[in-house]
């Protein structure tokens, strides 16, 4: 676990531990998650924007009609499969979760569009509860490149990490190397003389 509590030590002083999707309730970020599947958060953040305006409640998104939320979202890809999850998830919350998003793994996942990385998302950012590590891309190829897993399957990365890293820093961990895998440890060319852990990484010389 000390290689892990160093690289999020390092990784603390240059970046937030925090995602950049803009929210303001487990709502919100519920449905920029959603949004954010092949789109990029700062054209998630153009669409929310003014979306979250419109709409507030689970109640909001029910009573529009289907289409009229496709062209509210129509800037993102696969809007029309989107709205159909927002929607869905809704639906669900409202009928079998009071009208609030869920805290826990199980129920997260059990709603449309909600797998588990997106589910961890939600939980250590909305709830701040730590209950698995998300694994995308960018935490899929950083932690490869550091060596702390040889996995390819994120379920299979996701437990490599849990086994090195404290739990109540899980959350955090999965914040920091996306943000590092934005910025520098980038899928072609990797900023090594920017990076705050090239001398922890044995990919440095590749």
């Amino acid at each position: 676990m000390e290689k892990v509590k160093e690289i999020i030590s390092r990784l603390e002083k240059g970046f937030p531990n925090k995602l950049e999707l803009n929210f303001s309730s487990p709502l919100e970020l519920l449905v920029a998650v959603i949004l954010s599947t092949q789109t990029t958060d700062k054209k998630v953040n153009e669409l929310t924007a003014g979306l979250f305006r419109k709409y507030k409640t689970c109640e909001d998104y029910l009573k529009v009609p289907l289409e009229e939320l496709e062209k509210d979202i129509s800037s993102v890809n696969y809007y029309r499969n989107k709205a159909k999850f927002i929607k869905s998830a809704c639906q669900r919350i409202v009928e079998e979760f009071d009208g609030k998003v869920p805290n826990n793994i199980k129920d997260l996942t059990s709603l449309p569009g909600v797998g588990r990385k997106s589910a961890n998302m939600i939980l250590y950012n909305a709830f701040g509860k730590n209950e698995g590590i998300a694994i995308d891309t960018h935490v899929a190829r950083v932690s490869q490149r550091l060596g702390l897993t040889r996995e390819e399957k994120p379920e299979n990365i996701e437990k490599d990490l849990m086994e090195q890293t404290p739990k109540d820093q899980w959350g955090k961990l999965s914040n920091l190397l996306i943000l590092l895998g934005r910025y520098i440890c980038t899928a072609k060319k990797p900023k090594h003389h920017e990076c705050p852990l090239y001398d922890l990484c044995p990919s440095k010389e590749l």
